[in-house]
């Protein structure tokens, strides 16, 4: 296989998230009780959940719906996380080859979605720059989403200038404390920093079809957290002095808290918390911007996967 596709040697001593555990990947398989690396997986490809997908941003999922495919694994290790199903070790979904994810892309082209949608690739980027070359030969011409929690490495991003028209990553932590002790990553707001800086870099100014739907561009999705909001305040100041209007920036009101949950991480954002952002975001002079009504604590934003 690494003849046929010289990316896969990546995972014989995978760095392609900033954990850089260069864990052999290649040699562990899904037979096996433990997967190594710090995303829990091999590196047979295996996919959660893939289909149509309606509450992506509204210039992403318009009135047809966004063709995401949900990866399964995840370096980063949010205790919080909504999808929480797929991203630990449980091994969910099943395993996929390249030409089977090259033609779950083309089926979605196929059922009218507006883009290719890649939920938390970064440990599976060799089978996905594989997958695209195919299912581009085969007459793929759907905008491509690579749907991020934010933890990546540039290097990496590098391996995917050229496949990827949009990038929509999260900018979840500010403070080192608060993402050390929520995600196991100190490194969090500089790793997430330098790669939005490379995202940009790739994709440039924002360009929209005549619907209204992105084409091309950089959205920076930030999830506001309970009693979080000065940490969130720090996130909005760098965003918007950086990128400005020159971006979009989703401030998302949905953070659903799971059964395990302590402290404030075990209750809703308040109304107020969240109004609060949304009048700063707004003083800092950001006109691109989404946000969310009060009341989006729901599990229905959490796909039914498997």
């Amino acid at each position: 296989m690494t003849n046929e596709y010289p990316f896969f040697s990546q995972y014989d001593s995978c760095t392609l998230c900033p954990r850089a555990c260069h864990a052999n990947r290649s040699v562990v398989g899904a037979a096996h009780s433990a997967p190594l690396g710090a995303c829990q997986m091999s590196s047979e490809l295996r996919i959660a959940r893939y289909g149509l997908h309606m509450w992506e941003e509204p210039c992403l999922s318009g009135d047809k719906g966004s063709g995401t495919i949900f990866f399964t694994g995840c370096p980063l290790h949010c205790i919080f996380c909504q999808n929480a199903a797929i991203s630990r070790a449980n091994l969910p979904g099943r395993s996929y080859s390249v030409d089977e994810l090259s033609d779950a892309m083309l089926s979605l082209e196929e059922q009218g979605a507006l883009n290719i949608n890649l939920v938390t690739g970064v440990h599976y980027v060799p089978h996905i720059i594989a997958a695209l070359d195919c299912a581009r030969a085969h007459g793929l011409k759907l905008p491509v989403i690579y749907n991020s929690g934010g933890y990546e490495s540039i290097n990496t991003l590098s391996m995917l200038d050229g496949y990827i028209d949009i990038y929509l990553p999260d900018m979840k932590f500010f403070s080192t404390k608060l993402s050390t002790t929520l995600a196991k990553v100190p490194d969090y707001f500089e790793r997430a920093k330098e790669a939005i800086a490379v995202m940009y870099a790739q994709v440039g100014k924002q360009q929209f079809d005549k619907d209204g739907i992105l084409q091309k561009g950089l959205i920076v999705r930030h999830l506001v957290l309970p009693g979080e909001i000065f940490d969130s305040k720090h996130i909005l100041d760098y965003l918007c002095s950086t990128y400005g209007n020159d971006i979009t920036i989703s401030l998302m009101n949905q953070y659903t808290p799971m059964p395990d949950m302590e402290g404030r991480l075990a209750r809703a954002v308040l109304p107020r918390e969240y109004d609060t952002l949304v009048d700063y975001l707004a003083n800092l002079g950001q006109t691109n911007a989404y946000t969310q009504e009060n009341g989006t604590v729901s599990e229905s934003f959490i796909p039914d996967f498997e």
